[in-house]
Order: structure tokens, then sequence, then C-alpha cells
């Protein structure tokens, strides 16, 4: 018999605690890193940690954005856009880039990162990254909940048509995971875990 003191709640009705834990409990969360490019050659670079791969074959990643920012108006606009990987040493230039600033601003500077030109799109992905991903768009979808009520929130997916990795990564022909010490989304405001070597174990599939 399991024997649980639950806290029960419905989203709806408010959930009871300090913080909000849903996107606490729904963690570690990989972070898109997005950088996108308008009609007019501005450039934007901004973290969301709403993010995740969601296909192999093409392979395809997508991001979530509250409310209809500077991002997914980029990425409508040019139907491109690059993910890149977030890493312990590059932390503090990413949190940098959440900074809310007018679509002019180039959050490259901002935070002194190196933008460098795409090669199948064109918009620039982080130099010092280790990994980014040159993406098509697939799809931008307004998110809706059960009651077909639209949400203030768009999913933008897209295909990844181009890989870059630093070889350092790379071990005996398999890409390293936790070598480039990825960090997660975790919740409240702020809160990130970092993956290390240490902590990963592997479990074979039973089939």
């Amino acid at each position: 018999m399991i024997d649980k003191d639950l806290h029960f709640y419905e989203p709806s009705k408010g959930h009871g605690l300090k913080h909000d834990p849903f996107n606490a409990i729904i963690a570690p969360r990989p972070i898109g890193w997005i950088s996108s490019r308008d009609t007019k050659g501005h450039v934007n670079l901004a973290p969301y940690s709403f993010f995740n791969a969601f296909c192999y074959v093409p392979p395809i990643i997508g991001f979530s954005s509250t409310h209809w920012k500077d991002s997914v108006e980029n990425i409508q606009q040019t139907g491109e856009f690059v993910w890149n990987l977030a890493t312990m040493d590059l932390a503090k230039h990413m949190n940098a880039t959440a900074a809310h600033v007018a679509p002019e601003v180039d959050e490259f500077e901002i935070a002194g990162l190196t933008a460098v030109p795409g090669k199948l799109v064109n918009v620039p992905r982080v130099g010092e990254s280790p990994v980014a991903f040159e993406c098509k768009v697939s799809d931008i979808v307004r998110l809706k909940g059960a009651n077909g009520k639209e949400a203030d929130a768009w999913l933008t997916l897209g295909e990844v048509v181009a890989v870059h990795i630093d070889k350092a990564m790379i071990k005996d022909g398999v890409y390293q995971t936790a070598a480039a010490r990825p960090i997660v989304r975790a919740g409240r405001r702020g809160d990130y875990f970092e993956i290390k070597p240490e902590n990963m174990f592997e479990m074979v599939r039973p089939d």
C-alpha cells in the first residue's frame, strides 16, 4: 500500500504554494538558446526554458515562447533560427541575453559573444558555444487549453539542417554529452543544474 501525504491542487484554482511548482517539477529542462534575425537585419539572442527535441528523421527541435516575443516574430518573418548549447562556461553570458531590450539591440554585443555567420541559414550562431543547430522552421503553433481557449504562448518547431560540434566533444566517434558541461533549467526564476560526467549512468533497454 502506498501511503504518502500528498499536496493536491487543480492548476486552474491555484497551487497554494509560495512558488508555482509546475516548471520545477518538469525539470531539468534543456535551454533553448535561440538566435534569430529579422528582415531588417537586426539579430536577437534569447534563452527559452521550454525547449526540447521531438523527432529523429527529420531532426526537429522546438521551443515555446510565453507571449509573442522578438524571437518568434523574427522567425516568422524569415523562417530560420539557430539553437546554441548553453554550457557552464557560458552561463553568465546566456543569462545576460535574457534581458528585455528593444528589437534593434544586439544581445550578442550585450553578452560579449561572437556572432558567427550560419552556413545554410542567414542567422549567426554563438561562436563560443560548442554545439549549434541551424534550423528551418517547420511550424509555429499557438498553444491552447483543453477547452480550446488560446494561450498566450507559441510553439516554434524547426528542422535541423546543419550541425556544428566542437571536435573536443567527440571521443571515438561518440558525442560526449557531459563533456561540454551543459546547464539545464530547474524551477523558480533562476534555478539551474550543471550536467557533470560523474552524474551520468547507463541503463540498457530491456528489449
